[in-house]
């Protein structure tokens, strides 16, 4: 199963529809033009989910990416000793601090590298892979399809939050899983799916 974010938009491929999913609209894979769906639901202002079912996902997948110019980024889940999350709030969004990966780079070296440059913080602990999520947006007039990375990491005794502010970001703030409202009712469904994955 691959889920592609395109702003509110995300579009699922999988080769069986389970019952995990809800609230989708069905699309057909028969005639399906990757551009036509992007130029129609890239500036849909609502959250919305559309399935398509498909005998291999991973070929369309594929297919999808060739068409793109692919990018790879890594980015951090951050909970400190107070079992408080690190967001960041950038161009009016709530957001998890990720960034590209340099040439060369290794992923988690990346990941540990862009949290702490865009919010001014030692990371003190780097765990496991949590996820990857695929993001399709524009940049430099090209379609670009992101591939980030998840780590969960750790940050004990950092309260000096310094947000990186010429990458936009105006604010990081540690929340607690009770405050989360505050995020989902202004971020991207990708973040919402990420944050998603905590085990409150």
């Amino acid at each position: 199963m691959y889920q592609i974010y395109i702003n509110q938009t995300e579009l699922i491929i999988t080769e069986t529809a389970s019952q995990s999913f809800s609230n989708y609209q069905r699309i057909d894979y028969e005639g399906f033009e990757f551009f036509s769906f992007y130029n129609r639901f890239r500036d849909v202002p609502h959250p919305s989910v559309y399935l398509m079912t498909t005998p291999n996902a991973r070929q369309l997948f594929k297919k999808i990416k060739l068409s793109l110019r692919f990018i790879k980024a890594a980015g951090g889940l951050v909970r400190n000793e107070e079992n408080k999350y690190l967001f960041i709030f950038r161009k009016g969004k709530w957001d998890l601090p990720k960034g590209k990966i340099d040439d060369g780079e290794k992923t988690k070296i990346a990941a540990v590298r862009e949290v702490e440059e865009e919010c001014g913080i030692k990371v003190t602990h780097l765990d496991e892979k949590l996820c990857k999520t695929y993001h399709i947006y524009e940049m430099e007039r090209q379609t670009v399809l992101k591939k980030t990375t998840w780590y969960r990491m750790r940050a004990n005794d950092q309260p000096n939050l310094v947000p990186q502010l010429e990458e936009d970001i105006t604010e990081a703030r540690w929340l607690s899983p009770a405050d989360f409202d505050l995020v989902k009712k202004n971020t991207y469904p990708m973040i919402r799916d990420v944050i998603g994955r905590i085990e409150v």
